[in-house]
């Protein structure tokens, strides 16, 4: 039997692994939103958990848990090439730019794979398990849900690891909450156009997954394509 061919699969997989590996670059530059100190990547970061709700509101948890392992592995690598590039010395950076973008200590590097890994997870086992409890109905409240939850464990999960420590232990936490609170916001306010894009999918792909009898282990490794 041939495999279902999906058309925007791949595109999908490719712009979630462009706004990872960007939000690896710049997750080290706290901007101050509302007076607190918050990661930059809550202006784009947010952007992935709304691919990720569209990778498993249509193709299924097992999918989108196959491209997060890609985007995984993607990152990984470019975060060793980030590391031996910092660390090679040039004749045209006098003032020590590549290390400082590209540099990041290997905490940050920890923290931002660990924080995506989990976050997404936790994302996209709720959405899966929320479109079968709503019997595919309702699906604002699967993607604002899933985000509200995935959110909280990336962004505890980032700044614990990466920042505990570096910052006042009130200010990590008001910044954990900042930073939630507006990641899921940009969920919230996104959601007209995550209903189109999920909509026009299902037509054109055929594909409507129910994970009913999916496994949900996150360690499970395999093409999505």
């Amino acid at each position: 039997m041939q495999q279902h061919r999906f058309k925007y699969l791949g595109l999908l997989t490719c712009l979630y692994i462009t706004f990872q590996l960007v939000s690896d670059v710049s997750a080290a530059k706290l901007i101050t939103l509302f007076s607190f100190p918050v990661s930059v990547t809550v202006l784009f970061f947010p952007f992935t958990y709304i691919f990720s709700d569209i990778l498993t509101e249509v193709y299924g948890y097992s999918r989108a848990r196959s491209v997060l392992w890609i985007v995984m592995l993607c990152s990984i690598i470019a975060g060793a090439i980030y590391s031996v590039v910092a660390c090679l010395p040039a004749i045209n950076d006098p003032i020590g730019a590549y290390p400082t973008v590209l540099g990041q200590v290997p905490r940050i590097l920890i923290g931002g794979w660990l924080a995506v890994f989990a976050g997404d997870i936790a994302n996209n086992y709720t959405l899966a398990k929320m479109k079968i409890l709503t019997k595919g109905k309702h699906l604002w409240s699967r993607t604002i849900t899933s985000t509200f939850i995935g959110q909280l464990v990336n962004t505890s999960v980032f700044y614990v690891v990466a920042l505990y420590g570096k910052l006042p232990d009130n200010v990590l936490f008001q910044s954990i909450m900042t930073g939630w609170l507006l990641k899921t916001a940009v969920e919230v306010i996104l959601t007209p156009v995550t209903y189109y894009v999920v909509n026009n999918l299902k037509k054109i792909e055929n594909s409507d997954v129910y994970d009913t009898d999916t496994n949900f282990n996150p360690l499970i490794i395999k093409t999505p394509f």
